[in-house]
């Protein structure tokens, strides 16, 4: 997993420990929670959940910062922050309340942590020899997003490409959603037109969802490598992808509804291509890439 390399623009004083919801590094870690451009501009990505950071950690991210509530931490909270402590993480311990200020969920369990955003290059990525990937255009909810690299996740794809959104990565409810997969499924921030090149420079397959395609998804052959494109709800695939398609496959709709949730229409898909492919996807070789870079 390669990540974006930047400074933060949290100021440079540090207290190892912070009472007042009044200090200046809480009020610049709550802005980072409230507001996209903040994180954009500072590459940063804030991870709230001992299960999140565990996954993410896991994964090969190393938080430049972890921010601890001690009165709601758990036993095996405070074994992962010393871990992250060891590996170069600066540990902050916050009062109930003060932790209250930076912490977008409903019941903290205490912890969150500050780093640099997960992002995979073309460069970087390492495929199966017949890899599977996810292609999401125009996706742009947190929500949605996460629910598509679960689901990723789940299958063993190689990796997910994000293209044609503003999608933000480092957005909490997107990691909360993934559940920390974002950290561990490579994801392709890239545009639409450089991922249907690259797929087809490499050969590999390029299969859209469209509700008007004729080709049902179970009759689509998807063993060999494949791309599965899936688009917005409200607009579908872009041009751009429904000229690159090598195949177009509908997913039968027997209601009164017309389309589904895209990030239940990507696990048909998905889940039809490890079905068709004897029930086992490989997993792909994954490299954590090049050292994480410490914050200024």
């Amino acid at each position: 997993m390669r990540v974006a390399s930047g400074s933060t623009t949290l100021p440079e004083e540090m207290e190892e420990e912070i009472h007042s919801r009044d200090n200046p590094r809480l009020k610049a870690v709550a802005l980072l929670a409230r507001e996209a451009s903040a994180r954009r501009e500072a590459k940063i990505a804030l991870v709230e959940g001992s299960r999140e950071v565990e996954r993410a950690m896991d994964g090969g991210w190393v938080p430049t910062e972890i921010f601890i509530d001690p009165s709601r931490a758990s036993e095996e909270t405070d074994a992962r922050v010393r871990a992250a402590e060891r590996a170069g993480a600066r540990v902050i311990r916050c009062s109930q309340r003060a932790f209250d200020k930076i912490s977008y969920r409903e019941n903290p369990d205490g912890v969150l942590a500050v780093g640099p955003v997960p992002a995979t290059s073309l460069a970087s990525l390492s495929l199966s020899p017949s890899p599977l990937i996810l292609v999401a255009e125009s996706v742009e909810k947190p929500g949605n997003v996460g629910a598509l690299l679960r689901t990723a996740d789940a299958v063993g794809a190689d990796a997910v490409f994000v293209c044609g959104s503003a999608v933000d990565l480092g957005n909490p409810n997107l990691i909360r959603a993934s559940i920390g997969t974002v950290f561990y499924v490579p994801v392709v921030p890239i545009s639409s037109a450089d991922a249907a090149r690259w797929l087809r420079e490499r050969g590999i397959r390029i299969v859209t969802a469209e509700p008007a395609a004729s080709i049902v998804y179970t009759e689509a052959d998807l063993m060999g490598p494949a791309a599965l494109v899936v688009g917005a709800e409200d607009a579908g695939v872009s041009s751009v992808w429904q000229e690159a398609a090598d195949v177009r496959v509908s997913i039968p709709m027997r209601g009164r509804n017309d389309s589904l949730n895209v990030s239940v229409a990507a696990a048909v898909l998905l889940f039809e291509a490890v079905r068709q492919r004897g029930g086992r996807q490989p997993l792909p070789a994954r490299s954590c890439g090049d050292p994480i870079p410490p914050l200024e």
